[in-house]
């Protein structure tokens, strides 16, 4: 990697809701595995030295995902609660081509550009970024935890098996790294999203799953179309099977979305939800309804995903996953690329039409948009996929209420590979703030967390005596 990297030490502010930190800048290559562009460009990071014992705490270091920094920095209350208690500085690092991290400013995302997002670069700027923490030292000053969730939590064990000798150990929740193709069957996502709106009423999965016939049904007739407009609260009318089809795919995104962020208190993780979501959206759904009354109970149930604040004039339902608190653009492009996570349905274990997975026309479709074919296989060969014996000091956390539970690891490789099962926790939830409503098994799960983290402290500090 190149020696020229340097840091922008401008402090942009300090900030934002009830976490303070500075906003600081990192200068990385646009390409760390080339030696043909030799141009750079800045990532931001977030810190907080308050707790910090620059001579001897740890570095906890949050492996940004898809979406502006900020948003994982106010909900991974985790990192913020346990810091005082190691005397640890934080630090928030953004990913590149999300947020303001931004290799081309605004034409990032344009095509002839967008070719440096991947995991593999991130991660990169990460380790540079990690090693400048350090003081570019040859032997590192801190011990470095990784901690992530989702996406961030596949960066965060995906950095410490290929920069071990960066960071000490991960905290990886929620991390599908085993939903690449071949590896989990496809219409688990689904299976699961579902088997959470079961456990809130039985009717509420019937009610939905009748709802898709209804709603194409429901259209075709004279002025239907008008009364969704009006009654839904579309900001655009459906003029056409392509404009229906986007409805319906907003609406699957809906339900699966409030599967993953079913959390026992209100949050605003992806926009603002209630506490306990999908029980709230089922209290619209929890006896039998048919044609115009199942597409009223549907209605509410979507004005509460989409506007509960009642601050939304109206439902964009051709926005994609552009959420108003979780920018995450450049997504689609990874999961053309790397990030190849294969979700079907079938209609019959799940509560959505039948979908199944095409990988033929998945990737026609990347390269009508991106000029690029998906490598399927690519994420698995270059990080193990479930073959992570090698591998140590890795945590993986899931909640068996968020469907991204089913492409995660639920059974320990080795000692030091181990797994954690929240039986009643969606979404990361072992990351979020502390709670009065959190369950029992959640409390239990950052327990073994800080005992994880202690471990992998006290190691380093035991090498580094030895030096």
């Amino acid at each position: 990697m190149s020696k020229l990297l340097f840091i922008l030490l401008v402090t942009i502010g300090i900030v934002s809701g009830k976490y303070k930190y500075e906003t600081k800048w990192f200068t990385v290559p646009l390409d760390h595995f080339s030696f043909h562009r030799n141009e750079t460009f800045k990532i931001r990071y977030l810190v907080n030295s308050d707790y910090w014992d620059d001579g001897h705490g740890p570095i906890f270091f949050y492996t940004g995902n898809e979406g502006q920094i900020e948003a994982f920095a106010e909900h991974t209350g985790f990192m913020w609660e346990i810091a005082p208690e190691y005397k640890a500085k934080i630090v928030f690092a953004e990913h590149r081509y999300y947020g303001q991290s931004m290799p081309f400013g605004n034409k990032s995302l344009e095509k002839e550009n967008i070719g440096y997002l991947t995991a593999a670069q991130a991660l990169a700027d990460y380790a540079d970024l990690i090693d400048y923490l350090q003081g570019d030292n040859i032997e590192p000053r801190y011990p470095v935890i990784a901690f992530g969730g989702s996406y961030g939590g596949m960066l965060a064990a995906y950095i410490r098996i290929k920069y071990p000798h960066l960071v000490n150990g991960a905290i990886a929740a929620s991390a599908p790294i085993h939903m690449y193709p071949g590896m989990v069957p496809c219409e688990v996502f689904d299976r699961i999203a579902t088997s959470s709106f079961n456990i809130a009423n039985k009717k509420c999965v019937t009610n939905i799953r009748n709802s898709w016939s209804t709603l194409r049904t429901f259209v075709k007739a004279q002025n239907n179309s008008d009364w969704l407009h009006s009654n839904w609260n579309l900001c655009h009318p459906l003029k056409n099977s392509s404009d229906v089809q986007d409805l319906v795919d907003y609406l699957q995104m809906m339900y699966e979305n409030l599967a993953m962020v079913n959390y026992p208190f209100e949050a605003n993780f992806l926009m603002p939800l209630p506490a306990q979501p999908v029980r709230v959206v089922c209290q619209y759904l929890n006896e039998t309804l048919k044609d115009q009354k199942l597409l009223e109970g549907i209605g509410k149930a979507l004005k509460i995903y989409a506007n509960y604040t009642g601050k939304v004039s109206c439902v964009d339902y051709k926005g994609g996953n552009n959420f108003g608190n979780l920018d995450a653009s450049g997504w689609d492009y990874q999961a053309c690329t790397e990030m190849v996570l294969p979700i079907c349905s079938t209609g019959v274990n799940d509560m959505f039409e039948p979908n199944p997975w095409n990988f033929t026309k998945f990737a026609e479709g990347c390269y009508k948009k991106y000029n690029v074919y998906p490598r399927s296989k690519g994420a698995r060969v270059e990080y193990g996929g479930a073959r992570l014996q090698a591998a140590s000091n890795i945590v993986f956390s899931n909640g068996l209420l968020d469907p991204w539970a089913g492409g995660g690891i639920l059974n320990s490789i080795s000692d030091t590979v181990t797994a954690i099962i929240i039986v009643d926790a969606a979404h990361h939830l072992d990351l979020m703030p502390s709670s009065s409503y959190d369950p029992a098994t959640v409390k239990i799960a950052r327990t073994v967390h800080k005992q994880n983290i202690e471990k992998w402290i006290r190691q380093f500090r035991e090498e580094r005596s030895k030096n």
